[in-house]
């Protein structure tokens, strides 16, 4: 007799977890660099889209399967009765595709790691294994019967079996991959490679900490009685509280340890809050989670940054940290703060003891067979890129996208028999042209009629002043251009992700002026009196000869070039 509520509190979780795709999706782009966007797009899509009928096919019998406590059995297309693996009331096809969202999951997490160095079909291949016995052997060990079940380990929604079997495949195929080019120094120093996109990067999180609440809230899989619906209501609770708490500290330990907050950082914290409540959500208090979201908030500001200087591991997004790190961490918590059975509340070490051990034997399983698939990889069809590519970028050379932004990247064109609104049809001819008269003046009040390009570098705050000042002199015509750009003082130090910028290029205004009437000096002097505040940055101003100027609309040249139509 199939319940409709566990039903539809299956599918809604499955929905949830999917939709944790476009998390990681948005986390990964953001943090990487623009020119490898349209990859990293392309792998997310891919690893979900090539994991999903491998597991229909295979992986779903090995992890299910009631073959043994190490091994389910092999089931093709997935055609053996699994009713006593079903949860209450759940039909067969719900609990695939709610069991299918988790193994993608898994398979994500190792992208973020290898991002902006690794070949596609390299990554389609590796993805394909994971899905195919990677994930689901150590799945069955934990949530299929397998020996560990028996032994009481707890994992209630994938610390371990998802998270951390995705971390530490991603320490070993980022290990192998090696850093990106000029992430080191010839003296082993970590340069900070700056992510495109903190927006997209929160983006992904808010994302990641929604879609949570399925994946940790839905995997009750009941919701037809008073316990199912008392464990629910606890589980977002006690997930929602991790999150928040290991947000905060992360927050406060930056700001302690950088000076200032760090927002990528911050942002690893809350995914790192998320991921280490996963194996406990169902057993520990609201207390213990806020313990567990202390704990993951500083543990993964510690192991990013040793992985990054310590161990020269390149890991563009945190996954190692996030994922590896926090979701052993959680687990091994969980048999400390579980209310039942945790030691903290006196239960004695057992609990603690297996899963101690469960999460070394999942570390020791992936350990083994991600080297050998990588290594395979590398010595066969390639792992990495040429350096050529990866200077060009992925979207490039792997997808032919000239850039994931491509309006961003060069002007727009009209496609063909689309007229462009904004410009004229054609140029006019001369007899057409607005009437031009030339008044010729038997005086000038620039004292050499010469062409002086005053070219100023200022912040952004004082252009309003600047321009106005300008105005109130005489000077008309300027043009304006943002840019980037600091001086001797190397700009503001900061760090990013716990490593110090080199040089950190500040928001910049840049406005470029030609006088002729308007004497140079009381243009520099303008300028000087505006610009002063006394500190560092305040700008500077350079002065350029110019040969000539010409007036395009009347042909017109020099002095008479830079008049306007009154003069």
């Amino acid at each position: 007799m199939f319940s409709a509520v566990n039903t539809i509190w299956v599918l809604l979780g499955a929905a949830l977890v999917f939709f944790m795709q476009a998390g990681f999706a948005m986390v990964e782009t953001g943090f990487t660099r623009a020119k490898n966007a349209g990859n990293i797009i392309m792998k997310n899509l891919m690893d979900f889209c090539i994991g999903t009928p491998i597991f229909w096919m295979v992986g779903f019998g090995i992890m299910f399967g009631a073959g043994s406590g190490v091994f389910g059995w092999f089931d093709f297309f997935t055609r053996k009765d699994y009713s006593f693996i079903l949860p209450n009331g759940v039909p067969f096809s719900a609990f695939l595709i709610f069991q299918t969202v988790f193994c993608a999951t898994a398979a994500t997490i190792v992208s973020g790691a290898m991002a902006e160095r690794t070949k596609f079909v390299s990554y389609c291949i590796y993805s394909a294994a994971i899905s195919l016995f990677v994930y689901p052997i150590s799945g069955h060990w934990i949530w299929g019967g397998g020996w560990l079940s028996q032994l009481g380990f707890h994992d209630f929604a994938g610390s371990t079996a998802v998270h951390m079997v995705g971390g530490v495949a991603a320490i070993i195929g980022a290990k192998i991959l090696g850093p990106r080019i000029g992430k080191y120094t010839k003296e082993g120093k970590s340069r900070a490679i700056l992510g495109h996109s903190l927006t997209l990067g929160a983006l992904g999180v808010f994302i990641l900490w929604f879609c949570w609440f399925g994946f940790n809230g839905c995997s009750t899989v009941a919701m037809d009685s008073d316990e199912a619906v008392t464990s629910a209501a606890s589980i977002f609770v006690t997930t929602n509280l991790a999150a928040a708490v290991a947000t905060c500290t992360t927050m406060l330990f930056t700001w302690i340890r950088y000076k200032k907050p760090d927002v990528s950082m911050t942002l690893n914290g809350s995914l790192a809050g998320l991921v280490a409540i996963t194996a406990g959500c169902d057993v520990v208090s609201p207390f213990g989670a806020a313990i567990i979201g202390i704990v993951a908030g500083i543990a993964v500001v510690v192991v990013i940054e040793f992985v990054d200087k310590g161990l020269k591991i390149d890991d563009p997004v945190g996954a190692i940290g996030v994922h590896g790190c926090c979701g052993a961490l959680g687990t091994l918590l969980t048999g400390l703060f579980a209310v039942e059975g945790g030691l903290f509340y006196g239960g004695g070490v057992h609990m603690f003891a297996v899963q101690c051990l469960g999460v070394g034997s999942v570390i020791l399983w992936v350990v083994i067979t991600m080297t050998i698939i990588f290594t395979v990889i590398h010595k066969t069809v390639g792992l990495r890129v040429t350096e050529r590519e990866e200077i060009e970028g992925l979207d490039s050379t792997e997808h032919g996208l000239v850039s994931a932004y491509a309006d961003f990247a060069v002007p727009a064109i009209p496609a063909a028999g689309i007229k462009n609104k904004s410009m004229p049809e054609a140029s006019v001819s001369v007899e057409e042209a607005v009437p031009v008269q030339v008044k010729i003046k038997d005086t000038y009040t620039a004292s050499d009629i010469a062409l002086t390009k005053i070219e100023i570098l200022t912040k952004q705050e004082r252009f309003e002043a600047l321009k106005h000042a300008l105005n109130e002199i005489g000077v008309t015509g300027m043009t304006v251009t943002q840019v980037l750009g600091c001086g001797v003082q190397k700009g503001a130090f900061e760090y990013y992700r716990g490593i110090p910028v080199d040089m950190q290029l500040l928001p910049k205004i840049q406005v470029e002026i030609v006088v002729a009437k308007v004497p140079v000096i009381d243009v520099i002097n303008t300028a000087k009196k505006v610009l002063y505040t006394g500190h560092i940055g305040d700008g500077k101003i350079f002065i350029y000869h110019v040969e000539n100027a010409i007036k395009v609309r009347t042909g017109e040249e020099g002095y008479d070039a830079m008049q306007g139509a009154d003069e």
